[in-house]
């Protein structure tokens, strides 16, 4: 397989890699599609799913057959090994301890005048978590959505995944379904599940936010019935970036990059950016070596073969962290040493990965954080899924009289700026 092998500078730009960068956040075509089928889905409600779910997905499902009874999820979650069981649970304790640490808590300060100001934060009551199915159930995305609702207290908690041909859920994905906290688990996949859980459907009542990842068609729903319910963020397609010098093992970075490639979507992104072109061949030696030894190197193989892997050679690391910045990719791993030195140059990603022991797949399934991150460029001004995603934060202000005393001259400048003499007056007629 031959890798190519680019050099950058600033001030020299390259048309691979400028084309590369610019990967789209969302398909046009897509969202044609899922304009069409969403206001299908707004107008028959339940029978527009079930149709769409045996046109697309080619399962033949009632309205009364999208939810997942308890006695099947209870079955299924039996037939998981032990071993499995307990990872799973072991990866929720570990999610749920991050989020409880980075929760908001209500606070409140002292107004000049005697009153108070403050914020307080309040669980949504009910959202829906997107877990995508397509070439592998990704049991690991319940534990990173659902638990964060759990913690944040959210009470009904709305899952939809695709189900097989056969109208079966993976047993080990709705195991961490129900690990994770999901209260309402339905077989349905795509954008007929955006549609169903934004505007409801006699099956199904609306959820208030959504959240998770997916392919084309699920981001371009997504973004359709935005105003409908909340959403997280820009969630498509897997994508990595990793500076690295002549300290980095290559066979540790091609496995890294190669570990993104096998999302299989075909859109996937990984880059390497080094100062060393003696590191970069053999990464890409090594990219060639690995790849038959995986069991989807069939769908993988295509992607690397369309370009989306992509190795570059910069004159230092300050050049490779203005390119990293460039990217904004989902992850961006820095496999240096002294690695947390180089932080402060680093202003877009979705989630860093510090030093050579830190693979981004310990992101993915173990270490707290949660993995639904921003894709497509969009981490350069969108945030990755965090438990305050779940809860609404309230501004609280309360007023003694002189408070009011003391901003009226604000309250009066400001109404009569805009025109607004009401709003004064509602000021001025408690001073009389």
């Amino acid at each position: 397989m031959d890798i190519p092998i680019y050099s950058w500078t600033s001030k020299k730009p390259v048309r691979e890699i400028e084309e590369f960068l610019k990967r789209p956040a969302f398909d046009d075509r897509a969202e044609a599609v899922a304009s069409e089928l969403l206001a299908d889905i707004r107008k028959r409600g339940d029978v527009a799913v079930v149709e769409a779910a045996k046109r697309i997905d080619g399962v033949s499902l009632r309205p009364q057959d999208m939810l997942v009874p308890e006695a099947e999820v209870e079955a299924a979650c039996a037939s998981v090994p032990p071993s499995v069981r307990r990872n799973v649970k072991d990866a929720v304790r570990r999610v749920t301890a991050f989020a409880k640490g980075g929760m908001r808590k209500d606070w409140h300060m002292a107004t000049r005048r005697g009153g108070q100001l403050g914020e307080r934060f309040l669980p949504l009551d009910r959202v829906g978590v997107y877990i995508p199915g397509g070439t592998a159930p990704l049991a690991s995305t319940a534990v990173m959505t659902a638990t964060l609702a759990k913690v944040a207290g959210v009470q009904e908690i709305v899952a939809c995944t695709p189900c097989g041909k056969d109208g079966k859920v993976n047993p080990v994905l709705l195991f961490a379904m129900k690990a994770a906290g999901v209260t309402e688990i339905y077989r349905v996949g795509g954008i007929q599940a955006i549609g169903m859980m934004a505007y409801g459907t006699a099956s199904v009542r609306p959820v208030q936010k959504i959240v998770g990842p997916g392919g084309a068609f699920v981001t371009a729903a997504k973004r359709l019935v935005y105003g409908h319910v909340a959403l997280d963020l820009v969630a498509g397609p897997s994508e990595v970036c990793i500076i690295a010098d002549k300290t980095a093992n290559p066979a540790w970075l091609a496995a890294d990059l190669l570990a993104q490639i096998e999302h299989g979507t075909g859109h996937e992104k990984a880059l390497l950016i080094t100062d060393d072109a003696d590191l970069a061949k053999a990464v890409a030696d090594q990219v060639a070596a690995q790849l038959p030894l995986l069991p989807r190197e069939p769908r993988m193989r295509p992607t690397i073969e369309n370009g989306g892997l992509m190795l570059v050679v910069v004159p230092d690391i300050d050049k490779a962290c203005q390119l990293a910045n460039a990217f904004a990719p989902e992850h961006l791993e820095v496999a240096l040493p002294n690695a947390r030195r180089h932080l402060s140059k680093l202003k877009a990603a979705g989630a860093i990965f510090l030093g050579h022991w830190t693979t981004e797949s310990a992101g993915d399934f173990a270490a707290g954080p949660s993995h639904v991150l921003p894709t497509g460029g969009a981490a350069a001004k969108f945030s990755g899924l965090t438990v305050d995603d779940f809860r609404r934060r309230t501004s609280l202000i309360e007023y003694a009289r002189d408070d009011l005393a003391d901003a009226l001259p604000i309250i009066e400048a400001f109404g009569e700026i805009e025109g607004l003499a009401a709003h004064s007056r509602a000021a001025t007629i408690r001073m009389e």
